[in-house]
C-alpha cells in the first residue's frame, strides 16, 4: 500500500509518500480502508520530535490519528463490527496512523460513521469533537442557563464546542477572527469578538463566565480574570494559575478516545445537530504541504487527506 511516513524526527522534509506494508488485524483490531485522515497540529509536534516524552513512536512512523473509512478486515475476538461497515475512530497517538491506504484500529475505538456527510469529511469529527465533549461536560460541568466563553471558536475544537454549548442551554461567547465570524454565527454564538479588531479583554470588560473554554495560547492570568466566582477555567492550551482565587477551578484538558462518546456526536450528526466543518480535502501526497502551510499560520481550516 502507499502511505506517508517519517523514519526520522525533523522539519516537513521528513515526510515521505512510499510504499509500505499493509496492516494485518491484530486480536482486538480491525484494518480500515482509508477514506479520510484529518490532520490536527499535535500531529506535526510529534513529527517535529518535541513530544517524544509524552508521545515516544516507532520509526518509521505513519501519522494522523483521526480516521474514516470501510473495514476490510477483521481481526480475532472482535465482535459487532464486520468487513464493510463505515467507522470513524480516533485512533492511539503512538500507534501507526492514517496516513495510508490501510490502518489498523482497535475495535474498542470505532464508532459507526454518519451517515449523512462525505464519508472522509467525517475524519474531522473524531478527537477533536471529543475534546470539546469532554471539555465542556467532564471537565467543566456546563449546564443550561449558564454562560460560557469560548476562546478560540474558530479552530475545530471551538466550532464544536459553541455549537455543544448551545445544544446545551448555555449563553456562549465566541471568539473569532473575522474569516470565520459567519460560521459561528451560524452555530448560533450569542456574542462573537473579532480579536483581530478588539481586544479581547476590552470587548467583555465587565463580563464574566461560569466556564471559560481556552483553545488558544494566552495569559492565563488575564484569562482566569474572565471566570465567575466559583466558575471553571478550561484550558486545552496554556495552563491556568494554580490558586486562581474565588473558588475558580482550573483544569488542564487532554482529550482520550472514547467510543460511546463519539457515537453520541455522530448520532448528533446524524440529527443534523451538530456541523462537521471541513475546509479542504486534499491527497495524501500533499501532506507536508499541510504541515508548512499549518506552520506558517496559513490553513484555512480543517484539512482532510484522502488516500
Amino acid at each position: 500500500m502507499k502511505a506517508v511516513r517519517y523514519h526520522s524526527y525533523g522539519d516537513s522534509n521528513v515526510l515521505v509518500y512510499e510504499d509500505a506494508e499493509r496492516p494485518v488485524a491484530g486480536a482486538g483490531q480491525v484494518v480500515v480502508q482509508v477514506a479520510g485522515a484529518a490532520f490536527n497540529p499535535v500531529d506535526a509536534a510529534i513529527r517535529a520530535g518535541f513530544l517524544q516524552q509524552v508521545f515516544p513512536v516507532a520509526l518509521p512512523h505513519v501519522p494522523n490519528y483521526d480516521v474514516a473509512g470501510v473495514i476490510a478486515e477483521v481481526g480475532e475476538g472482535v465482535s459487532g463490527w464486520s468487513a464493510g461497515d463505515a467507522v470513524v475512530a480516533f485512533l492511539p497517538m503512538t500507534a501507526p496512523g492514517a496516513a495510508a491506504e490501510y490502518a489498523a484500529a482497535p475495535a474498542e475505538a470505532l464508532a459507526a460513521a454518519p451517515r449523512t456527510v462525505e464519508l472522509a469529511d467525517a475524519a474531522a469529527l473524531p478527537s477533536v469533537g471529543l475534546t470539546a465533549w469532554q471539555a465542556l461536560f467532564e471537565h467543566a460541568g456546563l449546564r443550561a442557563g449558564q454562560s460560557i466563553l469560548v476562546n478560540g471558536a474558530g479552530g475545530a475544537v471551538g466550532g464544536y464546542a459553541v455549537q455543544l454549548a448551545k445544544q446545551a442551554g448555555a449563553t456562549v461567547t465566541a471568539t473569532a477572527s473575522a474569516r470565520s465570524t459567519g460560521r459561528i454565527r451560524s452555530y448560533r454564538a450569542d456574542q462573537i469578538v473579532d480579536y483581530t479588531a478588539t481586544p479581547l479583554l476590552q470587548a467583555v470588560a465587565g463580563q464574566q463566565f461560569d466556564v471559560v473554554l481556552n483553545l488558544v495560547p494566552a495569559n492565563p492570568e488575564e484569562i482566569a480574570h474572565l471566570v465567575a466566582d466559583d466558575g471553571t477555567f478550561v484550558s486545552t492550551t496554556t495552563p491556568g494559575p494554580e490558586d486562581a482565587g474565588r473558588g475558580v477551578r482550573t483544569v488542564r484538558v487532554f482529550v482520550r478516545s472514547d467510543a460511546a462518546q463519539l457515537a453520541g456526536l455522530v448520532a448528533r450528526v446524524d440529527a443534523g445537530d451538530l456541523q462537521i466543518e471541513v475546509a479542504e480535502r486534499r491527497p495524501l501526497t500533499d501532506l507536508a504541504a499541510v504541515h508548512d502551510q499549518a506552520a506558517a499560520g496559513r490553513l484555512a481550516g480543517k484539512t482532510v487527506l484522502t488516500p
